[in-house]
């Protein structure tokens, strides 16, 4: 470095601690003068979120739900839930243990499919049609238990023959 670089660069960091001396010091400043190195080499976006994304793209475009409530609450199970907080480096490996998971159980597929109805009418502003152990469906409701069971066999199929 030649003698002008050098006189200009004590000249800036003279000027630089003039500003700041009759600045007033906050927990923003401090953060803004970290922030050019907080997130080198990283993404702003958590590991865990990028994984919820991967999904939720992934349902958009094999799920097919015209309704919309199955996605929403399929969705909304698998941020919540501790197979994707355990694995979100593998997000569809996470989806594929979920929907086995859901459809292991006749129990717990019943109780999601109560949810995804109570989901539609939240969305429709429309009284669920819930499906009653015994009884045949309601033949206006879009979310039967074999509606959705064949749905989540169809999703998990594709995930395990041709992955994301």
């Amino acid at each position: 470095m030649n003698e002008e670089q050098a006189k200009a660069t004590d000249e800036d960091e003279a000027l630089e601690i003039e500003i700041r001396s009759q600045r007033k010091f906050s927990l923003v400043e401090a953060i803004g003068r970290m922030g050019g190195d907080l997130l080198k080499g990283s993404s702003p976006v958590t590991g865990k979120r990028q994984a919820e994304l991967a999904i939720e793209h992934y349902l958009r475009k094999h799920l097919l739900d015209a309704e919309g409530a199955l996605q929403v609450v399929l969705l909304r199970r698998a941020k919540e839930s501790e197979i994707l907080l355990k694995g979100y480096e593998q997000p569809f490996d996470a989806l594929s243990r979920l929907l086995e998971n859901l459809l292991d159980s006749e129990e717990r597929l019943r109780r999601f499919v109560g949810q995804v109805d109570a989901e539609w009418g939240r969305l429709y502003s429309e009284r669920p049609y819930f499906e009653i152990e015994g009884r045949s469906p309601h033949p206006q409701d879009p979310y039967t238990l074999a509606s959705v069971r064949g749905q989540l066999n169809r999703l998990l199929a594709m995930l395990q023959a041709n992955g994301p």
